[in-house]
């Protein structure tokens, strides 16, 4: 399945239009626990991606902020070349759960061709994101389903999973 939208706002009206179906298969995935998930699962993954470009859409870096780690503070204000203290109080606060964050969406980084300027520092978060890829992918089942919303690849996994006999 092909995801097409135009804006995030479509992409999220798109994952709320099949979430019913989409929880339902969630449930069933997670009672069966199947062993060949993390396969199928990064199949998919690479398959999407090789017809899917993020400088086309990044939604991620307009719309969700990564949690920061000291080490991503530390490498991005290396990589910016300020300290440590003035990186973190020109760029981040502290949310509600008590992590680092960025002060603003979109990304403070992200350039307007989408491209961003802390790529080769980014932090884990964004290096990771969005997780398709990654081992033990049942134990981030419900993190993923709400990665439907931002990130057309991810949705069309859960699509492509759906169709898998599990």
């Amino acid at each position: 399945m092909k995801i097409t939208y135009k804006t995030p706002e479509e992409l999220k009206l798109l994952t709320d239009k099949i979430r019913p179906e989409t929880l339902v298969f969630l449930k069933k995935l997670k009672k069966k626990k199947p062993k060949k998930l993390d396969d199928v699962v990064h199949v998919l993954h690479y398959d999407a991606f090789t017809n899917f470009d993020c400088l086309d859409c990044a939604n991620c870096c307009k719309t969700i902020g990564p949690r920061l780690f000291d080490k991503d503070i530390e490498r991005l204000a290396k990589h910016l070349k300020l300290k440590t203290v003035d990186f973190m109080e020109q760029y981040i606060k502290t949310d509600e759960d008590g992590d680092y964050v960025f002060k603003e969406h979109p990304c403070p980084f992200l350039l307007p061709d989408n491209y961003c300027i802390v790529y080769e520092s980014r932090p884990k978060a964004c290096r990771e994101y969005p997780h398709t890829d990654r081992k033990r992918f049942y134990q981030i089942l419900d993190l993923s389903h709400k990665n439907c919303e931002t990130c057309p690849v991810v949705l069309e996994v859960f699509e492509e999973l759906k169709k898998e006999n599990f």
